[in-house]
């Protein structure tokens, strides 16, 4: 079983910063793939960024890629996200989730209604 705790979200204006953080806490194997996912109102879920705890390497949305990055505090069981030059459209829940995979490859190509563990979600908000 895992716990996946988000915090950090909040509101800026465009332009601005935020950081989000996920801590992991309970039985993590080494073949696990981590992601966040955001969803706006109305919207579909979409991947932010995925990588995986044994293979490494990231993938990033091509909507965050060179915006958004990722980074992960082994000792700490903290995965944190730092998100720069914020835009009205990032608005979004954004959650953290889990789920085993095989591969790095494997990982990025998980369906988002297949990965079994996520957070509570936590609220971005950017204003134009």
């Amino acid at each position: 079983q895992v716990q996946l705790v988000e915090s950090g979200g909040g509101s800026v204006q465009a332009g601005g910063s935020l950081r989000l953080s996920c801590r992991v806490s309970g039985s993590t194997g080494s073949d696990i793939c981590m992601a966040w996912i955001r969803q706006a109102p109305g919207e579909e879920r979409e991947r932010v960024a995925s990588w995986h705890t044994w293979y490494g390497g990231s993938f990033y949305a091509a909507s965050v890629k060179g915006r958004f990055t990722v980074s992960r505090d082994k000792a700490k069981k903290t995965v944190s996200m730092e998100m720069e030059r914020l835009q009205p459209e990032d608005t979004a829940t954004y959650y953290c989730a889990a789920d085993s995979a095989k591969s790095y490859d494997a990982c990025v190509s998980k369906s988002l209604r297949d990965f079994a563990y996520w957070g509570q979600g936590t609220q971005v908000t950017v204003s134009a």
